[in-house]
Protein backbone atom coordinates (compact mmCIF):
# COMPACT_ATOMS: atom_id res chain seq x y z
CA UNK A 1 0.00 0.00 0.00
CA UNK A 2 3.00 2.26 0.53
CA UNK A 3 3.84 1.94 -3.16
CA UNK A 4 0.23 2.68 -4.07
CA UNK A 5 0.17 5.84 -1.92
CA UNK A 6 3.34 7.14 -3.57
CA UNK A 7 1.86 6.26 -6.98
CA UNK A 8 -1.37 8.22 -6.53
CA UNK A 9 0.49 10.94 -4.62
CA UNK A 10 2.49 11.80 -7.74
CA UNK A 11 -0.65 12.60 -9.73
CA UNK A 12 -1.41 16.10 -8.47
CA UNK A 13 2.15 17.47 -8.66
CA UNK A 14 2.73 16.01 -12.13
CA UNK A 15 -0.50 17.50 -13.45
CA UNK A 16 0.42 20.88 -11.96
CA UNK A 17 3.91 20.68 -13.52
CA UNK A 18 2.64 19.83 -17.00
CA UNK A 19 1.78 22.53 -19.51
CA UNK A 20 -0.02 20.11 -21.83
CA UNK A 21 -3.67 21.16 -22.38
CA UNK A 22 -5.92 19.51 -19.81
CA UNK A 23 -8.08 17.61 -22.29
CA UNK A 24 -5.02 16.42 -24.22
CA UNK A 25 -3.42 15.20 -21.01
CA UNK A 26 -6.60 13.34 -20.06
CA UNK A 27 -6.70 11.72 -23.50
CA UNK A 28 -3.11 10.49 -23.55
CA UNK A 29 -3.09 9.39 -19.91
CA UNK A 30 -6.19 7.24 -20.28
CA UNK A 31 -5.27 5.89 -23.70
CA UNK A 32 -1.96 4.76 -22.21
CA UNK A 33 -3.74 3.20 -19.25
CA UNK A 34 -6.17 1.37 -21.54
CA UNK A 35 -3.38 -0.04 -23.71
CA UNK A 36 -1.43 -1.25 -20.67
CA UNK A 37 -4.43 -3.03 -19.16
CA UNK A 38 -5.76 -4.43 -22.45
CA UNK A 39 -3.56 -7.60 -22.50
CA UNK A 40 -4.94 -8.58 -19.09
CA UNK A 41 -8.51 -7.73 -20.10
CA UNK A 42 -8.34 -10.02 -23.16
CA UNK A 43 -7.95 -13.01 -20.84
CA UNK A 44 -11.52 -12.58 -19.63
CA UNK A 45 -14.94 -12.60 -21.22
CA UNK A 46 -17.02 -9.44 -21.02
CA UNK A 47 -20.81 -9.27 -21.08
CA UNK A 48 -22.71 -6.44 -22.73
CA UNK A 49 -24.36 -5.15 -19.55
CA UNK A 50 -21.04 -4.78 -17.74
CA UNK A 51 -19.49 -3.13 -20.80
CA UNK A 52 -22.27 -0.54 -20.94
CA UNK A 53 -21.78 0.36 -17.28
CA UNK A 54 -18.01 0.51 -17.79
CA UNK A 55 -18.43 2.83 -20.78
CA UNK A 56 -20.72 5.12 -18.79
CA UNK A 57 -18.17 5.10 -16.00
CA UNK A 58 -15.53 6.20 -18.50
CA UNK A 59 -17.58 9.25 -19.52
CA UNK A 60 -18.01 10.25 -15.87
CA UNK A 61 -14.31 9.63 -15.27
CA UNK A 62 -13.45 12.09 -18.06
CA UNK A 63 -15.58 14.75 -16.37
CA UNK A 64 -14.00 13.95 -12.99
CA UNK A 65 -10.53 14.23 -14.47
CA UNK A 66 -11.36 17.55 -16.09
CA UNK A 67 -12.33 19.02 -12.74
CA UNK A 68 -9.37 17.45 -10.93
CA UNK A 69 -6.79 18.55 -13.52
CA UNK A 70 -8.15 22.11 -13.49
CA UNK A 71 -8.00 22.17 -9.70
CA UNK A 72 -4.36 21.10 -9.68
CA UNK A 73 -3.50 24.06 -11.91
CA UNK A 74 -5.72 26.70 -10.33
CA UNK A 75 -5.21 26.14 -6.61
CA UNK A 76 -2.48 24.51 -4.52
CA UNK A 77 -1.95 20.77 -4.89
CA UNK A 78 -2.46 20.32 -1.12
CA UNK A 79 -5.81 22.15 -1.07
CA UNK A 80 -7.04 20.54 -4.30
CA UNK A 81 -6.26 16.96 -3.29
CA UNK A 82 -7.80 17.53 0.16
CA UNK A 83 -11.05 18.76 -1.40
CA UNK A 84 -11.16 15.84 -3.85
CA UNK A 85 -10.68 13.53 -0.84
CA UNK A 86 -14.31 14.38 0.03
CA UNK A 87 -15.32 11.61 -2.40
CA UNK A 88 -16.53 9.17 0.33
CA UNK A 89 -18.76 11.87 1.80
CA UNK A 90 -20.40 12.53 -1.57
CA UNK A 91 -20.75 8.76 -2.07
CA UNK A 92 -22.53 8.46 1.28
CA UNK A 93 -24.85 11.35 0.39
CA UNK A 94 -25.69 9.79 -2.99
CA UNK A 95 -26.46 6.48 -1.27
CA UNK A 96 -28.72 8.36 1.14
CA UNK A 97 -30.50 10.05 -1.80
CA UNK A 98 -31.24 6.64 -3.31
CA UNK A 99 -32.81 5.30 -0.13
CA UNK A 100 -29.78 4.21 1.84
CA UNK A 101 -29.06 5.01 5.46
CA UNK A 102 -26.22 7.12 6.86
CA UNK A 103 -25.30 6.33 10.49
CA UNK A 104 -25.91 9.27 12.82
CA UNK A 105 -22.26 9.43 13.86
CA UNK A 106 -21.23 9.83 10.20
CA UNK A 107 -23.05 13.16 10.03
CA UNK A 108 -20.57 14.51 12.55
CA UNK A 109 -17.72 13.69 10.18
CA UNK A 110 -19.52 15.44 7.35
CA UNK A 111 -19.94 18.53 9.47
CA UNK A 112 -16.25 18.56 10.38
CA UNK A 113 -15.26 18.20 6.72
CA UNK A 114 -17.66 20.95 5.69
CA UNK A 115 -15.97 23.27 8.19
CA UNK A 116 -12.67 22.40 6.51
CA UNK A 117 -14.11 23.26 3.09
CA UNK A 118 -15.20 26.66 4.38
CA UNK A 119 -11.74 27.34 5.78
CA UNK A 120 -9.92 26.40 2.56
CA UNK A 121 -12.33 28.16 0.19
CA UNK A 122 -12.34 31.26 2.39
CA UNK A 123 -8.55 31.50 2.42
CA UNK A 124 -8.28 30.81 -1.33
CA UNK A 125 -10.94 33.42 -2.10
CA UNK A 126 -8.83 35.99 -0.25
CA UNK A 127 -5.76 34.93 -2.27
CA UNK A 128 -7.40 35.08 -5.71
CA UNK A 129 -10.62 34.30 -7.52
CA UNK A 130 -8.67 31.77 -9.61
CA UNK A 131 -7.68 29.81 -6.51
CA UNK A 132 -11.29 29.87 -5.30
CA UNK A 133 -12.51 28.52 -8.66
CA UNK A 134 -9.89 25.79 -8.34
CA UNK A 135 -11.56 24.82 -5.06
CA UNK A 136 -14.94 24.73 -6.80
CA UNK A 137 -13.50 22.51 -9.55
CA UNK A 138 -12.07 20.17 -6.89
CA UNK A 139 -15.44 19.89 -5.13
CA UNK A 140 -17.23 19.09 -8.40
CA UNK A 141 -14.49 16.59 -9.16
CA UNK A 142 -15.05 14.90 -5.77
CA UNK A 143 -18.78 14.55 -6.46
CA UNK A 144 -18.08 13.12 -9.92
CA UNK A 145 -15.55 10.71 -8.40
CA UNK A 146 -18.28 9.39 -6.11
CA UNK A 147 -20.64 8.89 -9.07
CA UNK A 148 -17.79 7.18 -10.94
CA UNK A 149 -17.27 4.86 -7.98
CA UNK A 150 -20.95 3.90 -7.79
CA UNK A 151 -21.23 3.25 -11.54
CA UNK A 152 -17.91 1.40 -11.57
CA UNK A 153 -19.10 -0.83 -8.72
CA UNK A 154 -22.13 -1.72 -10.81
CA UNK A 155 -19.91 -2.54 -13.81
CA UNK A 156 -17.58 -4.75 -11.79
CA UNK A 157 -20.45 -6.94 -10.64
CA UNK A 158 -20.16 -8.66 -14.01
CA UNK A 159 -16.69 -7.64 -15.25
CA UNK A 160 -13.18 -8.48 -14.14
CA UNK A 161 -11.23 -5.44 -12.93
CA UNK A 162 -8.86 -5.52 -15.91
CA UNK A 163 -11.78 -5.64 -18.37
CA UNK A 164 -13.50 -2.82 -16.56
CA UNK A 165 -10.45 -0.56 -16.48
CA UNK A 166 -9.58 -1.17 -20.13
CA UNK A 167 -13.09 -0.21 -21.27
CA UNK A 168 -13.41 2.65 -18.79
CA UNK A 169 -10.02 4.20 -19.63
CA UNK A 170 -10.56 3.86 -23.38
CA UNK A 171 -14.02 5.47 -23.18
CA UNK A 172 -12.56 8.25 -21.03
CA UNK A 173 -9.85 8.90 -23.63
CA UNK A 174 -12.36 8.89 -26.49
CA UNK A 175 -14.60 11.30 -24.56
CA UNK A 176 -11.76 13.79 -24.09
CA UNK A 177 -10.26 13.56 -27.60
CA UNK A 178 -13.06 15.11 -29.74
CA UNK A 179 -13.58 17.90 -27.21
CA UNK A 180 -9.85 18.62 -27.26
CA UNK A 181 -9.83 18.71 -31.06
CA UNK A 182 -12.91 20.92 -31.31
CA UNK A 183 -11.48 23.33 -28.75
CA UNK A 184 -8.30 23.66 -30.78
CA UNK A 185 -6.05 22.02 -28.19
CA UNK A 186 -2.70 20.73 -29.40
CA UNK A 187 -2.51 16.93 -29.49
CA UNK A 188 0.97 15.87 -30.64
CA UNK A 189 3.72 18.47 -30.76
CA UNK A 190 5.15 18.72 -27.24
CA UNK A 191 8.60 18.85 -25.73
CA UNK A 192 10.21 15.71 -24.30
CA UNK A 193 9.55 17.01 -20.77
CA UNK A 194 5.78 16.86 -21.34
CA UNK A 195 5.93 13.26 -22.61
CA UNK A 196 8.02 12.26 -19.59
CA UNK A 197 5.46 13.81 -17.25
CA UNK A 198 2.74 11.92 -19.10
CA UNK A 199 4.67 8.66 -18.73
CA UNK A 200 5.01 9.40 -15.02
CA UNK A 201 1.24 9.88 -14.72
CA UNK A 202 0.48 6.61 -16.48
CA UNK A 203 3.06 4.50 -14.64
CA UNK A 204 2.65 6.23 -11.27
CA UNK A 205 -0.97 7.21 -10.70
CA UNK A 206 -2.75 4.72 -12.94
CA UNK A 207 -0.55 1.62 -12.76
CA UNK A 208 1.32 1.75 -9.43
CA UNK A 209 -1.53 3.61 -7.74
CA UNK A 210 -4.80 2.31 -9.15
CA UNK A 211 -3.63 -1.23 -9.99
CA UNK A 212 -1.77 -1.80 -6.72
CA UNK A 213 -4.74 -0.70 -4.62
CA UNK A 214 -7.11 -2.92 -6.60
CA UNK A 215 -4.85 -5.91 -5.91
CA UNK A 216 -4.62 -4.95 -2.22
CA UNK A 217 -8.42 -4.93 -1.97
CA UNK A 218 -8.32 -8.71 -2.36
CA UNK A 219 -6.48 -8.97 0.98
CA UNK A 220 -7.41 -5.81 2.95
CA UNK A 221 -10.86 -4.48 3.84
CA UNK A 222 -12.16 -1.54 1.77
CA UNK A 223 -12.56 0.52 4.94
CA UNK A 224 -8.85 0.23 5.74
CA UNK A 225 -7.89 1.02 2.14
CA UNK A 226 -10.16 4.08 2.21
CA UNK A 227 -8.35 5.36 5.29
CA UNK A 228 -4.90 4.67 3.82
CA UNK A 229 -5.80 6.51 0.61
CA UNK A 230 -6.16 9.76 2.57
CA UNK A 231 -2.37 9.75 2.93
CA UNK A 232 -2.36 10.87 -0.71
CA UNK A 233 -2.96 14.43 0.49
CA UNK A 234 0.25 14.87 2.55
CA UNK A 235 2.28 12.85 0.02
CA UNK A 236 1.09 15.09 -2.83
CA UNK A 237 1.78 18.21 -0.77
CA UNK A 238 5.33 17.08 0.05
CA UNK A 239 6.05 16.16 -3.58
CA UNK A 240 4.66 19.51 -4.78
CA UNK A 241 6.97 21.27 -2.32
CA UNK A 242 9.94 19.14 -3.39
CA UNK A 243 9.42 19.25 -7.15
CA UNK A 244 7.84 22.69 -7.58
CA UNK A 245 8.66 24.61 -4.42
CA UNK A 246 4.89 24.99 -3.94
CA UNK A 247 3.96 25.83 -0.36
CA UNK A 248 0.25 25.77 0.50
CA UNK A 249 -0.95 28.93 2.26
CA UNK A 250 -0.59 28.44 6.02
CA UNK A 251 -4.26 29.24 6.54
CA UNK A 252 -5.48 26.25 4.51
CA UNK A 253 -3.59 23.67 6.59
CA UNK A 254 -6.20 23.64 9.41
CA UNK A 255 -8.87 23.25 6.73
CA UNK A 256 -7.05 20.29 5.21
CA UNK A 257 -6.78 18.69 8.65
CA UNK A 258 -10.53 19.18 9.27
CA UNK A 259 -11.44 17.63 5.92
CA UNK A 260 -9.28 14.56 6.52
CA UNK A 261 -10.52 14.10 10.10
CA UNK A 262 -14.11 14.38 8.92
CA UNK A 263 -13.57 11.92 6.07
CA UNK A 264 -11.95 9.43 8.45
CA UNK A 265 -14.98 9.67 10.76
CA UNK A 266 -17.35 9.06 7.83
CA UNK A 267 -15.39 6.07 6.52
CA UNK A 268 -15.15 4.51 10.00
CA UNK A 269 -18.89 4.85 10.50
CA UNK A 270 -20.12 3.87 7.04
CA UNK A 271 -17.63 1.03 6.42
CA UNK A 272 -17.53 1.12 2.60
CA UNK A 273 -17.72 -2.19 0.78
CA UNK A 274 -16.08 -0.86 -2.38
CA UNK A 275 -13.16 1.47 -3.07
CA UNK A 276 -12.06 2.85 -6.41
CA UNK A 277 -8.94 5.00 -6.54
CA UNK A 278 -8.72 7.34 -9.51
CA UNK A 279 -6.62 10.48 -9.41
Amino acid sequence: MGIGIIGIGTSGPLIAMSTMPVLTLIFWRNLGGALLTLPFALRHKANSTGMKWAALSGVVLALHFYGFFLAMRMTSVAAGTALVALQPIFAALFVRMTGGVIPKNAWLGMGVSFAGVLVISGIDFQISFRSFMGDVAALISAALAAIYMLIGSKAQQSLETSSYTAICYFTCAMTALPIAVLSGAQIFNFELREWLILAGLILGAQILGHTVFNSVLKRVSPAIVSLIVFFEVPVSAVLALWWMGQKPPAGVIPGIALILIGCVLVVMRTRPTKVMIEQ
